[in-house]
């Protein structure tokens, strides 16, 4: 159940409608990594000659990158759907400010509003 509270002020508010677009989005996104998940995890091709071994060796290095990638936006897109449960989306998780609107319509599954971002980042 998403919790359909207004957060922030003019450049940050979220509508019902935000919510629940956002809420339709992220649920789109998880069935897509699921199924991502499943295809990569899906049976190679059977190769014979060294050059094929070659190929899909590195094929193997691309799906367990595709993977690992795959695992993570789902892990955060899940995040994102309990934090929308629990009434708690919309927050950055450094300032406790609310997230830009334009931020969440881009990127959904956001835990950080862009400043926090940038500076995690740069921490980097």
């Amino acid at each position: 159940m998403v919790n359909h509270q207004i957060i922030g002020d003019h450049n940050t508010t979220l509508s019902i409608d935000d919510l629940a677009a956002l809420h339709e989005t992220l649920h789109e996104q998880r069935l897509f990594r699921q199924e991502q998940l499943q295809q990569i995890a899906g049976p190679a091709t059977p190769r014979t000659d060294a050059l094929l071994d070659r190929q899909a060796a590195s094929q193997i290095e691309v799906r367990v990158k595709l993977a690992a990638s795959a695992r993570m936006v789902l892990a955060d897109v899940e995040a994102a759907l309990k934090r929308m449960s629990d009434g708690r989306y919309g927050a950055c998780h450094l300032c406790r400010k609310p997230i830009a609107r334009e931020r969440l319509m881009i990127v959904p599954q956001a835990r950080y509003c862009a400043r926090c971002q940038q500076v995690r980042e740069a921490g980097r």
